[in-house]
């Protein structure tokens, strides 16, 4: 990444582990992120994002918060384990504001109310990522 004008500007792309365990979700999302600049590498339970990340470095991880094998609170304790200081940001649906709180709580970056805006999403990705240390 190299600094350009008192901003940090990504000249590689930026590694994204995106789970989610509804498919249609997962892959239109990985489409819409990888369009810009982005390297998204997508798993469809926590068991499979696990297994990833232990074959893969990511600068951040964007978790779905209701899976079907693991939750993504489960999952966040196992990154946070696993690689402390990656970022992660959680992807809830209405109404579990409050599990995403509790997420918060145990070391997410932050967290989404699903479906959510884009270009919010790649905001706060983004930003997570210049937040990371050594980024």
């Amino acid at each position: 990444m190299a600094k350009t004008a008192g901003f940090r500007r990504w000249t590689t792309k930026m590694r994204i582990l995106l789970v989610d365990d509804e498919a249609e979700y997962l892959n239109i999302l990985k489409k819409r992120m990888g369009r810009r600049n982005m390297e998204v590498t997508g798993a469809g339970s926590g068991s499979e994002a696990i297994a990833i990340l232990r074959a893969k470095d990511f600068d951040v991880a964007v978790v779905d918060l209701k899976m079907e094998d693991m939750d993504g609170i489960e999952v966040l304790k196992v990154f946070k384990k696993m690689v402390p200081d990656m970022p992660v940001i959680i992807l809830t649906g209405h109404g579990s504001q409050k599990a995403a709180r509790e997420g918060m709580a145990c070391g997410a970056y932050d967290y989404l109310v699903k479906p959510c805006d884009l270009s919010e999403l790649l905001d706060k990705v983004r930003k997570a990522a210049e937040k990371r240390p050594g980024a």
